[in-house]
């Protein structure tokens, strides 16, 4: 069983790793390099991180992304849900939909426990493996 988060949440805690480990700010084209993306991508994964307040932003010359100091305390859950949505969205893992409400599927007992077991892990994880600098 493969349990994946999307490219936008993968290329978004990279570049948390990246920012945390980068001297300052990091232009829009050096982060997107080291990340594996476009520069012209990197914009729809930063904004969950900016808005999040875990990333500024700059435009112009001296512009580009810096992490702040509440980065240092994000969990993994606040990020995974800030790029893909609450983790109680009751969608079904079987079906293409939302679960439905009196009629289960064959899994949904397991489901919503093992869903439960997840998010707490999630929740009892940095998003940041690093110390504040």
């Amino acid at each position: 069983m493969n349990i994946n988060f999307n490219r936008r949440t993968d290329l978004a805690l990279a570049a948390l790793r990246t920012l945390a480990s980068a001297p300052g700010r990091m232009t829009r084209s050096h982060l997107a390099e080291a990340i594996g993306t476009t520069p012209s991508f990197l914009p729809q994964v930063m904004a969950a991180l900016v808005q999040g307040g875990w990333v500024t932003s700059g435009r112009g010359p001296g512009g580009g992304y810096e992490l702040t100091d509440l980065a240092f305390d994000a969990r993994l859950l606040e990020v995974v849900e800030a790029t893909e949505g609450p983790s109680s969205n009751g969608r079904c893992v079987l079906g293409d939909g939302p679960c439905p409400g009196e009629e289960t599927c064959a899994i949904h007992e397991v489901w919503v426990e093992a869903r439960g077991v997840l998010v707490d892990g999630f929740e009892a994880i940095p998003a940041l493996q690093t110390e504040r600098r």
